[in-house]
């Protein structure tokens, strides 16, 4: 079977199936949304992350918690109440192996035992398989009485069309027969062929995540890379498109099934205004205010954020008040939670840095030294790190026990020497 690529996070990454968009715009089956058998799926644990839950799990480390670990993002409404850990666990990487699936679920508990309540994922990751490596592992500790359902906060994503547990023999047939044939989506609502964001899917990814997570509330729903529509459709339809999007999560956290959404991006807030892509915070924030109000749900945005890619801080390509601001400061103005992703950009950043950075972070390592400056940002929340494995995970955390960079120390890294 020819390879297929899974699809990414990244730009340059986002591979179109073979002939997926002409097998899609040639669907002419009717509308009829298949029953499915969910006999499978263990009963969803009830609840979600809470002030009082959040805070029971911090004290239980009461050296990570004195080291400044865990900290409130108190200019959010509801969210800022939470208690997080500065280093979140990613399962971005590795292959749908079942050998990856245990590896996963090991660092999943390992994290959740070391002092990381913040988990990430997102549908297609691994064609579903991480979202069920979280789910199984929060299962088992909350049935051990390790873990309550209320300390974790868990994340997940939709907007890209998914595999289920493996890539078909014929993946256009599948996502023709999956999708189009059961009515979830229409052809004319994809982007780029492997992209989608109307209601009617992302309805239906948020049931799956539910059913593969075990969870009957998400903390956190992302709509994945927006900016990908903007390769494609006028920037008025993008905005109606994500109007819609907001109105069904605003149904969706009033019925339950979520507490926040979000946007998770690559380059929508990283580029200059100008470019195709380009996503104004104001302007999204008033999408969610427009469909929920003054309180609305839309508390959390997550975009890469390391020593490569630190646009966040450095680059003030977003107006807020008729004022340049950088995407952490107007974040901050709007009471957004932002969630950096890409801390060691696969890898990239656990080698090879500069001298310097040891000298103004002196965390010991290279690794260790950039996910500390992410954690040591101002403004930023959470540093996500891709931690598919227990080793990844016992040695990501040892920087844990460090107190963030001051801000006077840690902005000398932008200062030429």
């Amino acid at each position: 079977m020819k390879e297929v690529p899974e699809y990414q996070d990244a730009p340059g990454n986002l591979g179109l199936l073979p002939d997926l968009c002409a097998t899609l715009e040639n669907a002419t089956a009717p509308s009829v949304r298949r029953q499915r058998l969910l006999l499978h799926y263990p009963a969803m644990l009830s609840g979600f992350a809470t002030p009082e839950g959040t805070a029971r799990y911090c004290s239980r480390f009461p050296e990570l918690r004195q080291a400044g670990h865990f900290r409130r993002q108190g200019s959010v409404p509801g969210a800022g109440e939470l208690w997080i850990s500065s280093i979140g666990l990613g399962t971005y990487l590795g292959e749908p192996t079942a050998e990856a699936d245990a590896a996963y679920t090991q660092a999943v508990r390992l994290a959740l035992a070391s002092g990381v309540n913040l988990l990430d994922t997102a549908i297609n990751y691994r064609h579903q398989r991480s979202e069920r490596n979280i789910g199984a592992a929060v299962r088992e500790m909350v049935s051990a009485g390790e873990l309550q359902r209320d300390e974790v906060v868990v994340c997940t994503k939709a907007g890209y069309l998914s595999f289920d547990n493996e890539v078909p023999p014929n993946p256009g047939a599948y996502f023709r027969t999956e999708f189009v044939d059961s009515g979830i989506l229409s052809p004319a609502d994809l982007a780029g062929g492997m992209h989608c964001m109307s209601p009617g899917y992302l309805s239906d990814q948020l049931e799956r995540s539910r059913r593969n997570l075990g969870l009957e509330t998400i903390d956190v729903f992302y709509v994945h890379n927006p900016e990908t529509q903007l390769g494609e459709v006028p920037r008025e339809r993008f905005g109606h498109r994500l109007r819609e999007a907001f109105a069904m999560l605003e149904e969706a956290v009033n019925a339950g099934k979520i507490r926040y959404y979000g946007v998770a991006t690559w380059n929508g807030f990283r580029v200059p205004p100008v470019a195709r892509d380009a996503m104004s915070l104001a302007d999204t924030v008033e999408i969610a205010r427009q469909v929920g109000g003054d309180q609305h749900h839309f508390r959390f945005v997550q975009l890469p954020f390391s020593l490569g890619m630190p646009e966040a801080f450095a680059y003030r390509n977003q107006i807020w008040t008729k004022e340049n601001l950088s995407l952490l400061e107007a974040a901050s103005r709007a009471g957004v939670m932002v969630v950096g992703s890409a801390t060691l950009s696969q890898g990239q950043l656990t080698r090879n840095l500069p001298q310097f950075i040891e000298k103004h972070l002196g965390a010991g390592s290279d690794g260790a030294n950039a996910i500390q400056f992410a954690r040591s940002t101002p403004g930023l929340a959470v540093a996500l790190v891709g931690m598919g494995r227990p080793e990844h995970v016992r040695e990501n955390l040892k920087v844990a026990s460090r107190p963030p960079a001051p801000p006077e120390q840690w902005s000398k890294l932008f200062e030429r020497e």
